[in-house]
């Protein structure tokens, strides 16, 4: 009898210094967490606070005068970028010093991939100059990648896809791939990532005015168009439907940005949407575009590029465009799609 109450206070004692250690560790990990948690919070509330260091000169804002012949504030307040809205060397004066990185996503697919020099030439030349910029270029011929120097603090990685026989799937996947990206990788490495067309080419400045929370463009064929006439997709049964009567402006998924996080938000829920779509036999108009615009509607984004910053090369310059500094250049879409 002796003999088993000593067993059962030597058991006992020794749950309870394991319970302890247990205890101590779990203690210790969830206050690391906890930590690291209200340390993200906190820099990400560093990253919205605008500061303006001591002796940056500019010239004095006018809240009477300025662009009369565009639109520049949405209805929910975020402010629509056009030429002549912003000033370049107050925004690097805030943005430079907090040391920023930018992922830049582009999917160069098959015969896509001629368009890619040309994308990173001019965009080593004009965008996000003075940034860290990480380019991720998603590509089935690694073996055809182009040789373009890189300037400081910039660097470009190599992610080999399959191929695949639809382009409708090429668009179709991005989604995916952006979430596996950001979920595996990004989170944790950068502040901001833009998501770029590889068919496309950069004519002017593209910087620090177009960061911010959740960030989209108007797409070059619809911003003078009455939302009825949008290519939204029209049939209840898909999960992007937008009813007629309703919209704001119609997005083009050739740029998809903003911070980490909410671009993830994003990519999830229309990959989410996309899965249930195709369990139900129903593919959206234009396929990731349409529940791109869906998201949109319901989760406005917190600045909206104008199309300087997508147009394409078949237009000209239309009057409202000071400047081009992003477009979409002429191609044989039947020589380049594989379907």
């Amino acid at each position: 009898m002796k003999r088993n109450i000593y067993l059962f206070v030597l058991v006992l004692a020794e749950v309870l210094i394991i319970g302890c250690i247990y205890y101590g560790f779990v203690s210790s990990w969830f206050s690391v967490v906890k930590q690291r948690n209200q340390m993200q919070t906190f820099t990400r509330l560093l990253d919205r606070h605008l500061e303006l260091p001591k002796g940056v000169n500019y010239k004095q804002p006018d809240i009477l005068n300025g662009r009369k012949d565009v639109v520049t504030v949405t209805p929910w307040l975020a402010p629509i970028v056009w030429e002549g809205t912003f000033d370049t060397n107050v925004l690097d004066a805030i943005y430079k010093p907090k040391k920023i990185t930018v992922a830049t996503t582009v999917f160069a697919m098959g015969k896509y991939i001629r368009f890619l020099k040309d994308f990173l030439e001019t965009a080593e030349k004009y965008y996000m100059v003075g940034y860290r910029v990480r380019y991720f270029i998603f590509t089935d011929r690694p073996e055809e990648m182009p040789v373009v120097p890189l300037g400081q603090d910039r660097n470009l990685t190599t992610i080999t896809v399959p191929s695949l026989n639809r382009w409708q799937d090429i668009s179709l996947g991005r989604m995916l791939q952006l979430e596996q990206l950001i979920e595996n990788q990004l989170v944790h490495e950068v502040e901001y990532i833009f998501s770029l067309d590889v068919d496309t080419k950069f004519h002017g400045h593209w910087g620090a005015e177009t960061l911010d929370r959740l960030v989209a463009a108007v797409h070059h064929s619809f911003y003078n168009y009455p939302r009825d006439q949008f290519t939204y997709e029209r049939r209840p049964e898909s999960q992007a439907y937008i009813p007629y009567g309703q919209g704001d402006y119609y997005y083009c998924a050739a740029m998809v940005g903003g911070k980490v996080e909410e671009v993830y938000r994003l990519v999830q829920t229309c990959r989410i949407q996309l899965d249930i779509d195709k369990s139900n036999s129903i593919e959206a108009i234009w396929q990731e575009e349409s529940h791109f615009n869906h998201y949109l509607l319901y989760n406005k984004p917190s600045k909206v590029l104008s199309p300087e910053y997508m147009w394409i090369d078949l237009y000209g310059q239309a009057q409202e465009l000071k400047v081009i500094r992003y477009s979409h250049v002429l191609k044989n879409k039947t020589e380049v799609r594989p379907n």
